[in-house]
């Protein structure tokens, strides 16, 4: 390999797996949670920061509580759970900590 090559990629490695992420961000003016999902989560924290995103624009600076993701969009039910009351009372709980000062 010369001074300036790049590596050539392994033939047969297997291909990224695509993530769906479930996040949820609190609002420090409101305290109120929100949980989205994403394929790209540092670009949507950022949509969300810069108030790009409509539901969450004035309730900044908003902060990341909570993700994590599924590799099949179809298995990706978690963002519905945590919208339901059941699963926001049960991430409220997990996350007390961490709201602790937030309704």
């Amino acid at each position: 390999m010369g001074k300036f090559d790049l590596p050539t990629p392994m033939m047969n490695a297997k291909p990224l797996t695509v993530r769906y992420y479930v996040y949820t961000l609190a609002g420090e003016k409101d305290g109120k949670l929100y949980t989205g999902r994403a394929i790209d989560l540092h670009r949507r924290i950022r949509e969300h920061r810069r108030g790009e995103i409509a539901s969450t624009r004035r309730r900044g600076p908003l902060k990341l509580v909570h993700y994590g993701y599924f590799t099949d969009k179809d298995a990706a039910v978690g963002e519905k759970f945590l919208k339901s009351g059941h699963g926001r009372d049960n991430l409220k709980q997990a996350l007390k900590g961490t709201l602790k000062g937030q309704s």
